[in-house]
């Protein structure tokens, strides 16, 4: 009886430490794979970001907007590396992203495409067209990072009633309406 109980214990023990072991791992990767989509989240439109902003120096440097000290060569030189950034980030969110997080890189993706043909010439368009791809891209920018945070379990919102959409921040010559460029 005393030998039956001696190794019920142990069996009791081992099964304890084996289960709460397991727990203990199956946590520790839930967090690794966190931690990695969070980077690819973050890294993602980061890059999307920047090739806006390399994308608006070239239009407005190919639209006598501003003139840039850069040539047009050089500027679409940086734009298509940005690019080529932004498509390799673009993967690992499609590697460790959920459902909602992936469609909602799909549709960002394909409005900063948008803004880069318009800025290489290979679209046209007016400046308000160019304003509304731009305005489109954040208002989108602003999903993905709703459907990240949902995906990795983080309460609140960044849109809705306590955060209202913002407009592009224009400098005032061309917000005038008045047709100067600055």
């Amino acid at each position: 009886m005393t030998v039956a109980a001696v190794l019920l214990g142990a069996l009791t023990t081992h099964l304890t430490n084996y289960v709460m072991e397991r727990s203990r791992h199956q946590r520790e990767l839930v967090t690794r794979w966190d931690n990695r989509k969070l980077d690819a989240y973050g890294g993602y439109v980061d890059h999307v970001r920047a090739g806006i902003f390399l994308a608006v120096q070239l239009y407005e440097h190919r639209e006598r907007l501003r003139r840039s000290e850069r040539s047009e060569r050089e500027l679409s030189t940086d734009l298509a590396e940005g690019e080529r950034l932004r498509g390799r980030a673009f993967e690992q969110v499609m590697l460790l992203g959920g459902d909602e997080v992936v469609e909602a890189a799909h549709e960002l993706h394909a409005r900063v495409r948008a803004i880069d043909w318009q800025a290489t010439g290979r679209t046209t368009g007016t400046l308000e067209e160019w304003r509304d791809l731009n305005r489109d891209a954040f208002r989108q920018i602003n999903a993905f990072h709703e459907a990240a945070r949902v995906d990795l379990g983080v309460r609140g919102r960044v849109t809705g009633e306590i955060h209202p959409e913002r407009d592009l921040l224009l400098p005032a010559a061309r917000r005038d309406g008045d047709g100067s460029t600055g």
